[in-house]
């Protein structure tokens, strides 16, 4: 592991709530798939700098778009060369960087173990391609794991409005399309909503002694409200799916 790499590995439980939840879910997966292979090989679509996948034993490539002017830019969405060689310089399981769209994918047909996509379906015009060609990547046995905002209770709509989400997910409309594609799909909720999570969101880069024992108080008391909550619709901020293809 590079230093930047324990550093964020001794820093984890400082971060989010959903970025723990992610990071142990696919932790269990990995270890669960590499009890029958050495190391897995994992995609990360729309992973950009992939938090989510730091120091985790399997080899990572991401993939994502080119970022463009405009909305992308400015939500910093996909690849800039900046980007790139910071990801090179600092992360030891990344073994390749694709640039290119999932919808009009280019990859082999199943050449991963698992793919891991979070936060970025929302984003995705044309999201039954996306999930087609995700499907298509992944060898018989293999998994997606996927996160995306909670659509049952959090709308995209009004004056909060993400300009960038096409859509938010019941829990009901991605089991439907993630089941047109894969065999087992479970999809649940996760992260309780209110102003702890809010807190917790803040930045801790900043040297406001107050604002940074803020974050992590709402960090340690949304990661309690969180627990059990997989079942409720009401009040969770994510969609957690996981799907399996037939061996």
């Amino acid at each position: 592991m590079t230093s930047y790499e324990w550093f964020r590995w001794i820093t984890f439980p400082l971060m989010t709530v959903h970025l723990q939840t992610v990071r142990q879910h696919i932790k269990y997966l990995v270890k669960k798939s590499s009890s029958f292979q050495k190391t897995i090989k994992i995609l990360d679509v729309g992973g950009r700098k992939s938090p989510y996948t730091i120091g985790v034993p399997a080899n990572i490539t991401l993939l994502d778009v080119p970022q463009e002017s405009g909305v992308k830019a400015d939500l910093q969405l996909g690849f800039t060369t900046s980007i790139l060689e910071t990801i090179k310089k600092k992360r030891s399981n990344i073994t390749d960087v694709v640039i290119e769209d999932m919808t009009k994918s280019t990859l082999p047909d199943a050449s991963y173990d698992a793919v891991v996509s979070i936060e970025v379906i929302e984003h995705v015009p044309e999201d039954e391609m996306f999930i087609k060609n995700i499907a298509k990547v992944i060898k018989p046995g293999g998994w997606v794991y996927l996160t995306t905002p909670n659509g049952d209770f959090i709308k995209n709509e009004g004056p909060n409005k993400n300009p960038d989400h096409v859509r938010h997910y019941t829990k009901a409309q991605l089991e439907a399309l993630l089941k047109k594609y894969f065999d087992q799909v479970t999809v649940s909720y996760a992260v309780k909503t209110g102003k702890y999570r809010v807190w917790s969101l803040k930045s801790l880069k900043t040297k406001n002694i107050i604002s940074i024992t803020k974050t992590l108080l709402g960090t340690l008391v949304n990661k309690y409200q969180s627990k059990a909550m997989k079942n409720q619709a009401h009040g969770t901020a994510h969609l957690v799916a996981i799907a399996y293809r037939k061996k």
